[in-house]
């Protein structure tokens, strides 16, 4: 337990040393996604987005792939993306995870570990908010319920 709040207070902590904090603006992403197709984050600015650090071997993800699926289709209408960030888990095997479970967002490979590094991701899964002015308004590390989502979505959309 005191490991899991050692670690949710790294990641949120703001001492300018940096460390990705709420009312920062989101580290650039910029890389190939699963499908080889070239992706940046700064082409989403306008949109609500969550950023979700995730692989295919790591359960937690698993279990929350259909309610991000969900979100999707609920907030479409407010432009509400997903940007995934592959863990080191293998492309081939995130790649016919996604196609078997219908994820319908892009997932940027992250192969040296640069994005992980620049976000400070310390455990899978972990959600970034950002607003429609690319500022990161809330932090989940650890699978994200209903009501987890909600409640941060309602920092970034309308």
């Amino acid at each position: 337990m005191l490991t899991a709040v050692g670690v949710a207070l790294f990641v949120r902590s703001g001492d300018g040393s940096g460390r990705v904090t709420t009312g920062q603006p989101a580290p650039a992403i910029a890389g190939t996604t699963l499908d080889g197709q070239p992706l940046d984050l700064a082409a989403y600015r306008g949109k609500p987005v969550l950023i979700n650090f995730w692989g295919p071997t790591c359960v937690p993800c698993r279990d929350e792939f259909p309610l991000l699926a969900a979100k999707v289709t609920q907030h479409a209408s407010d432009g509400f993306a997903v940007v995934g960030v592959l863990n080191s888990d293998p492309v081939a095997m995130a790649q016919q995870f996604v196609t078997d479970f219908g994820g319908t967002w892009p997932t940027v490979q992250d192969p040296d570990k640069a994005l992980r590094t620049a976000y400070r991701v310390a455990a899978f899964p972990t959600s970034f908010f950002v607003d429609r002015d690319g500022v990161v308004r809330s932090i989940q590390q650890g699978f994200l319920t209903d009501a987890d989502f909600e409640r941060q979505y309602a920092r970034i959309a309308p």
